[in-house]
C-alpha cells in the first residue's frame, strides 16, 4: 500500500464540513419509517410540502413501473397502493441525487453513474421479486445508492481516485479491487459511512456496504439472499462501457443465486430495459443508449 494512501481514512475524507445535508422532506419521511404509528396521511404531509417531490412522486406511481390502469391523483393515495416503504425510498434517491456533486474530470460522467444506479436497482428489485424476498423494496434503494460515494470519492482525493477511475475505464477492472489496493477500503465502505452519517435505515447501510462482496454473500445462503441481489446488480455493465466485462461472473453468480434457464434471464433483463427506458425520463436522465438485452448478444 502506498504511503499516500496509508494517509487517507475514510473519516478523514468524510469529515461533518464536506457531508452534504439531505432536503428536510427526506429527513421527514425516514423518520416516520421508523415508527409503526403512522399512516398514508403522515407520510403524505412532508411530501406535500415540497412541491417538486410531490410531482415526482405522482409521476412515479402513474409510470408502467407499477402498472395501474388508471391514473393516481393525491399523494395518500399513492402511498395507499404502492406502500409507504416504495415512496420513501424513491423520495430519498431524488434526495441523494439532488446534493451529490458533480465532479469534472475525464472519463467520469455523473448522469451515466445515475443512469448505471437506476438500472442496477430495477434489477436488483427484480431479482429480490423472482426470489420472492418480502424486502424488494429495500433491494432497490440499496442498489440505487451503493455507488453515491465515487463522486464525493472524486472531489475529495482527486490526485488519488482520478488514476482509479482512469484505469477503470482504460482496462475493465473493477473499481472496487483498485481502491482496495490503494486504500485499504472500497466505494461500498465509503457509500456505507454516508448512509451511517445519513442516519439512514440499518439495512440500507449493510446492502450498501456488502455490494462488492458477492462470493462471500453466495456462500452464506439463503439468508444473505437480498444483499447478493445488490451485488449481483453491482456486476451489470456501465453504460459508459464498450464491453460487459463481468458477464462472465455475473452470469456464473445468477445461476448460483436464482438458479434459472437462459429464457428466464432474458425475460428479466428484458422487463429491467422497458422499465429503465420508462423510468429515466421521470428523473429527467437519458435512457441508456444500450440495452441489457444488447449486451448479452
Amino acid at each position: 500500500m502506498s504511503t499516500v494512501a496509508e494517509k487517507t481514512s475514510l473519516e478523514e475524507v468524510f469529515h461533518t464540513d464536506v457531508l452534504p445535508a439531505l432536503p428536510h422532506s427526506a429527513i421527514s419521511l425516514l423518520q416516520l419509517s421508523q415508527r409503526e404509528d403512522v399512516g398514508p396521511n403522515d407520510f403524505a404531509r412532508p411530501i406535500e410540502a415540497d412541491p417538486g417531490l410531490m410531482g415526482q412522486v405522482l409521476r412515479f406511481v402513474n409510470s408502467s413501473y407499477f402498472g395501474f390502469s388508471r391514473e393516481i391523483m393525491s399523494v395518500p393515495q399513492a402511498i395507499t397502493l404502492v406502500g409507504s416503504r416504495a415512496i420513501t425510498n424513491f423520495a430519498l434517491w431524488n434526495a441523494v441525487f439532488s446534493v451529490i456533486p458533480n465532479p469534472t474530470f475525464g472519463p467520469f460522467d455523473l448522469k451515466s453513474l445515475w443512469q448505471d444506479s437506476l438500472r442496477r436497482a430495477i434489477f436488483a428489485r427484480k431479482a429480490g421479486r423472482t426470489l420472492k424476498l418480502a424486502e424488494a423494496e429495500d433491494l432497490f434503494a440499496g442498489a440505487l445508492l451503493q455507488d453515491m460515494a465515487v463522486p464525493l470519492l472524486l472531489k475529495e482525493l482527486p490526485e488519488q481516485y482520478e488514476p482509479l477511475v482512469e484505469k477503470r475505464a482504460a482496462e475493465g477492472l473493477r473499481l472496487s479491487g483498485l481502491e482496495q489496493e490503494m486504500f485499504g477500503w472500497d466505494h461500498a465502505d465509503a457509500a456505507a459511512l454516508l448512509a451511517k452519517r445519513w442516519n439512514l435505515p440499518e439495512e440500507f447501510v449493510t446492502l450498501i456496504a456488502q455490494h462488492t462482496q458477492m462470493d462471500d454473500l453466495l456462500g452464506k445462503g439463503e439468508l444473505s439472499r437480498g444483499p447478493a441481489c445488490v451485488a449481483l446488480a453491482s456486476l451489470l455493465p456501465s453504460c459508459q462501457d464498450a464491453q460487459w466485462h463481468e458477464q462472465a461472473d455475473f452470469l456464473a453468480a445468477f445461476q448460483r443465486l436464482i438458479d434459472s434457464s437462459d429464457e428466464v434471464l432474458q425475460a428479466i433483463l428484458v422487463e429491467v430495459d422497458e422499465q429503465t427506458a420508462e423510468f429515466a425520463p421521470l428523473l429527467k436522465l437519458p435512457v441508456p443508449e444500450r440495452t441489457l438485452v444488447d449486451f448479452m448478444k
